[in-house]
């Protein structure tokens, strides 16, 4: 403690002087607590020195037992030498017989295997120079393994002449192969009997070559085989657009015919499908020639019966040689195509029906899709489809074309025939022309997807806004027109639209056609976006056409408003002529409103049962803000009304508001009340 706390404590021992009688006591305590203390640290130093003695004594005895351990290991490690070069010098002898016996085994080995190489090598040349095949396919295969033994000898003299001279033979061999082939296709097979079976094993020696040997003869063949289709269609005559279902046909009858030389050659070489794909590759180059030499425009019957024939074709040659193609989407929309025969000159539908009428029969005279249909043929992943006709693509304008023209004119027939009025007994409320223009279009778009799924399907999904886009316009174009009228300039209505029943029924429809339109052409959108290429499907938007019919419901329920105000027109006049100042009696409700019930009476049922909900509500929201207004300043144009005359205005006023009420109800439909009106 400081100076000041041994203070404190001293005062708070001894605060009084009589209190001074306890220091003796109080030292005496304090001395045996000091006595005891120091008994204490004296014991523990004692204890602290006798412990770090026997540390030390232990540290001692630690490091002696390490010294023996490790004495005894330097023995055991001393002892380990002696044993392993004692084991080495016993093991010497024994290690140089067996390094003898090896190497005398592989000289054996090796100078055996020379000998056999000699011998095969020596007979591989005289099958050669025979012809024997079969036999010089298997010696093949011997030589072949008996020089891979001799890889690591290839500098030595004798091992680099036999591998010389097995080259040369195979060059022999090569060129005897080729030379047999060249002679097929000559006739020479029918004279030779043995001459298919000869070549049959040429195969097997072809085989046991480098797979360059292969190819090449596969090439030189099918080469070979086109020859006579470059002479035939290169040639004026054929070389036209109408003929190419005979280039289809050449190629069928000649996969048909050759069918014994087919069988010479081994499977796994699928000649056929090469073949078939260097026919493909050669017949398109000379349809882009063809197509592009010609002077005008060729006519469409002409175009699409060849792009028909090349897509038939396509899908035979998919379904013979698999692969991992897909089958091309026929089956869009759900209308069935009737069988009628037309000339070439006949609309692109007609022709259409068909040929796809004539495919689905798939005569005889095609290829088998399900004989020697083998899934492993090289190069599984090539696709058939579009390798010929994708040629036509640039060229399918005039089909768009002719497509849009012959909607455009059954669009232009639709509508002169419309009768603007509902089947009875229907459901819809919706006009038939309607449904008989998506007919069309998707039947135009059925065509076109079993054509090409790329650039001119995308160019019709445009001429198919423009339909939808004209249909609009004749809806549009087909509402009562709005004039002005001495009674409308009269009672503040700047147009006056004369409405019959009929033209409200029409209006109608023509609300439920649009809106049908709007929500078919999104449907017709996401059928054509699935369809179409993926490179396109993000283009294909039908959001304008969509808003041109968002347009016509509004304009239609506009002129729906405008036209049931022009029937009150007579009623705001009948108002302002009754003789307010000189009314005796307020009585029943005057005429005006009478006439004002009935017009609605006679109008809201039948709207209501014809509108959809939301267009209905729409319409009394469109004609409470229209007529609220202005039966507000129509009594301002009621001139000296008396405290009678203001009374029965008043009754009159309350019965229109009932009136108002009443609409939901007339109209069967739970839209909200016009209460807000007055």
């Amino acid at each position: 403690m400081d100076k000041s706390s041994a203070l404190e404590y001293i005062n708070q021992m001894f605060p009084t002087e009589a209190s001074l009688s306890g220091v003796e006591p109080l030292m005496q305590q304090i001395q045996s607590e000091i006595r005891r203390v120091d008994d204490s640290i004296l014991a523990a130093v004692r204890r602290q020195s006798n412990s770090g003695t026997k540390a030390k004594e232990d540290l001692a005895a630690a490091t002696n037992a390490v010294q023996e351990l490790m004495h005894k290991i330097h023995e055991i490690k001393t002892k380990a030498e002696q044993s392993e070069t004692m084991v080495q010098e016993i093991c010497r002898d024994i290690k140089k017989l067996d390094f003898a016996k090896r190497h005398i085994t592989t000289t054996i080995t090796a100078l055996h295997r020379l000998t056999m190489l000699v011998s095969a090598v020596e007979q591989l040349q005289v099958m050669a120079s025979k012809r024997q095949y079969k036999e010089a396919a298997a010696q093949l295969e011997a030589v072949n393994q008996l020089c891979s033994h001799f890889e690591a000898y290839r500098d030595v003299p004798k091992i680099a002449e036999l591998r010389e001279k097995f080259k040369n033979i195979k060059k022999i061999l090569k060129s005897h192969v080729f030379s047999d082939f060249s002679s097929l296709g000559t006739g020479k097979e029918t004279e030779e009997t043995n001459l298919l079976q000869q070549l049959s094993d040429a195969c097997l020696v072809v085989d046991a070559l480098e797979p360059s040997v292969r190819e090449e003869l596969v090439k030189n063949f099918c080469n070979k085989e086109l020859t006579s289709y470059r002479q035939i269609f290169e040639g004026a005559e054929l070389a036209k657009l109408d003929k190419t279902e005979r280039r289809y046909a050449w190629i069928k009858r000649r996969l048909r015919t050759n069918e014994d030389i087919w069988n010479i050659f081994p499977s796994a070489w699928h000649v056929d499908y090469l073949l078939c794909i260097q026919f493909c590759k050669l017949t398109r180059m000379q349809l882009v020639d063809i197509l592009n030499s010609l002077k005008e425009k060729p006519d469409v019957g002409t175009l699409l019966l060849a792009l028909q024939r090349t897509l038939e074709f396509e899908e035979e040659l998919a379904d013979k040689f698999g692969g991992n193609t897909t089958s091309r989407e026929r089956d869009f929309g759900s209308d069935e195509e009737a069988d009628e025969t037309k000339n070439k000159n006949q609309i692109v539908s007609d022709i259409r029906k068909k040929y796809e009428k004539k495919l689905a029969m798939h005569n005889g005279g095609g290829i088998d899709p399900d004989k020697n249909k083998d899934s492993s043929v090289p190069d599984a992943g090539f696709n058939f489809h579009g390798i010929i006709s994708s040629c036509f693509e640039p060229h399918l304008a005039i089909y768009v074309e002719l497509e849009e023209k012959t909607l455009m004119e059954h669009l232009e027939k639709l509508v002169q025939e419309e009768t603007w009025e509902t089947e009875e007994g229907s459901q819809t409320n919706i006009l038939s022309s309607s449904m008989q223009v998506f007919l069309i279009i998707r039947r135009s778009l059925k065509r076109c997807s079993a054509l090409t799924k790329n650039q001119t399907l995308f160019n019709l999904f445009e001429v198919f806004q423009k339909i939808l886009k004209a249909y609009a316009t004749k809806l549009y174009a087909k509402l009562p027109k709005a004039g002005i009228g001495i009674v409308a300039a009269a009672t503040g209505m700047d147009v006056q639209i004369k409405m019959s029943d009929r033209d409200e029924r029409m209006i109608c429809y023509i609300v439920n056609t649009a809106e049908y339109c709007h929500k078919t052409s999104g449907e017709l959108a996401e059928n054509v976006s699935k369809v179409i290429e993926s490179q396109y499907a993000d283009k294909v938007d039908m959001s304008e056409v969509q808003d041109e019919y968002s347009a016509v419901i509004t304009k239609a329920l506009l002129t729906l408003v405008q036209g049931i105000e022009t029937k009150f027109d007579a009623e705001m006049v009948a108002m302002t002529r009754v003789p307010w100042a000189s009314l005796e009696s307020v009585g029943d409700q005057s005429e005006y409103v009478n006439g004002i019930n009935s017009i609605l009476t006679s109008s809201i049922p039948t709207l209501g049962s014809l509108l959809s909900p939301t267009y209905f509500q729409f319409f009394l929201d469109k004609l409470a803000a229209s007529l609220g207004p202005r039966f507000y300043l129509n009594i301002y144009k009621c001139k000296h009304i008396s405290e009678t005359g203001a009374q029965q205005m008043l009754l009159d006023t309350q019965a229109v508001k009932t009136i108002l009420l009443d609409i939901p109800t007339l109209g069967k439909q739970a839209v909200h009340g016009c209460c807000w009106l007055f």
